[in-house]
């Protein structure tokens, strides 16, 4: 473990507990001149002591996670690069607020990306009616993002659901990628609700309800069009509805903010957390994915689902007491639009010009029906290993339209070996790797033929004699 000092961390934690340096060190078993002096920074966090607060103090110590740290460091720096902040801000400076005012980041963040939608929606209403966008009220981030941002805050990972979860898998006596008639038996027992087939009746298959839940009637009708995995997981949300009430309602809360359709969408995105964990157990699944080396197909095949549904589960596997590979998933269609993202660790997904036209999700969509795979490297030197495939979704009928997405699903190369995904790559040669950035707007690359804009915060050297192969290759700091 390299040297790490968490001294604001460890003492935000005490605090947070309400005890006293004195009982905070006997709990952990440590001299309280010992603990003063980490707290101070003059001595460094060593793995003895952190397994200590750990079985301590639980889940909390996550705020002494590298990963965590890494995070708000890529977030600062996208901060800090917004020419709106008016200062310059040196790397050492943001690793120091990362490291040591975790809290203070993550306002800064906070406040950063309120500034940004504010000035979003105020350039775009300013363009619908021909104004200025002076004098615009202030508006708050859109209820999808609050619930994207929600799951990412908690690296995709919600130990209650999960656990509720595979506890009523074993109570139902389900059966592993055979749930349906398990599922149906169960809501009838248990709630007094019957599975029904809902048919087109004139209307187009694309306005068709995939469930269809009648309260009154005790009756969910599933369209008739559905696989039997989207059958299983639409019965699954509708019962995650049904007994997990309290629950998805205090976690809505936590993500709502106040706004009552960010909730409900919360509370949706809750529910199909929910279905994906009884469909998926999580020992099962995650001794399944460790069997069979994480492939997706195989996992498919078992479990009754499709390829977007199983590279879901696998970003969902971080119980402390039996971790899986932590991979970021990610789902954007043909024009970039990211409409789905989600991390169990510290990859940056950019809020600032899109993604990376040089990763191989957008490969992707040339090569329908294949697994595409890549090894990536950041401009902070990290490398991780991409899985790409595009997925498409119709309902029929000639003149429909029908949805088509490419999912990128990845983990650090260090994970890489524990693939199946890694066999005939060079995972040693650094050379080796796709150089790829977080965004064209905030990525440090000066030498990238695919460039769409210049990094923000860079000036611009114009030479109208002179044109070169590299777009913005004169912009500078």
């Amino acid at each position: 473990m390299k040297k790490v000092f968490v001294g604001v961390k460890l003492k935000r934690l005490r605090e947070e507990r309400g005890l006293t340096q004195i009982a905070f060190a006997e709990a952990i078993g440590l001299s309280a001149s010992y603990l003063n002096q980490l707290e101070k920074n003059q001595r460094p966090l060593t793995v003895p002591v952190l397994l200590r607060i750990n079985a301590t103090f639980g889940a909390d110590m996550q705020l002494l996670s590298d990963g965590d740290e890494a995070r708000m460091i890529a977030d600062l720096k996208e901060v800090f690069s917004d020419p709106a902040s008016g200062e310059t801000v040196s790397l050492a400076e943001i690793r120091e607020i990362a490291a040591s005012m975790p809290a203070a980041g993550r306002a800064i963040v906070a406040l950063h990306r309120r500034l940004r939608h504010v000035t979003e929606r105020g350039d775009a209403m300013a363009h619908e009616l021909g104004l200025g966008a002076a004098g615009l009220a202030t508006v708050a981030p859109m209820p999808f993002e609050q619930v994207r941002d929600f799951f990412y805050r908690h690296h995709n990972y919600f130990a209650e659901l999960d656990e509720a979860a595979e506890k009523l898998f074993a109570e139902a006596e389900l059966v592993e990628g055979e749930v349906v008639e398990g599922l149906a038996r169960y809501l009838e027992q248990r709630h007094g609700v019957r599975i029904g087939v809902r048919k087109p009746e004139g209307e187009a298959p694309s306005r068709q309800a995939n469930r269809d839940y009648n309260p009154k009637e005790r009756v969910l009708r599933l369209s008739a069009r559905l696989d039997q995995g989207q059958r299983a997981f639409q019965m699954a949300t509708q019962l995650a509805f049904l007994e997990m009430g309290e629950p998805l309602n205090r976690l809505a809360r936590e993500a709502a903010l106040g706004s009552p359709a960010t909730h409900a969408l919360a509370r949706i995105g809750l529910a199909n957390y929910f279905a994906a964990a009884l469909l998926m157990p999580y020992r099962a699944f995650l001794a399944a994915a460790e069997a069979a080396r994480y492939d997706i197909d195989r996992l498919a095949e078992q479990f009754g689902v499709g390829f977007e549904t199983i590279s879901h589960r696998l970003s969902s596997l971080q119980r402390p007491s039996a971790a899986g590979v932590p991979f970021f998933l990610i789902r954007v269609d043909r024009a970039g639009n990211i409409s789905k993202r989600q991390s169990a660790t510290d990859f940056h997904f950019s809020r600032v010009g899109g993604a990376c036209p040089l990763w191989n999700v957008y490969e992707a969509f040339a090569q329908p029906g294949r697994t595409l795979t890549q090894v990536a490297q950041m401009t902070d030197g990290r490398t991780y290993l991409w899985i790409a495939r595009a997925v498409r979704h119709t309902v029929g009928g000639y003149g429909e339209p029908d949805k088509t997405f490419a999912i990128g699903l990845g983990c650090d190369i260090r994970h890489a070996p524990r693939l199946v995904y890694s066999k005939g790559l060079d995972l040693d040669d650094p050379a080796a790797a796709t150089p790829i950035g977080a965004g064209c707007k905030v990525c440090e690359r000066p030498s990238c033929p695919q460039r769409a804009f210049p990094m923000i915060g860079r000036s611009l050297a114009v030479n109208e004699n002179r044109s070169t192969f590299l777009p913005y290759a004169g912009a500078s700091v």
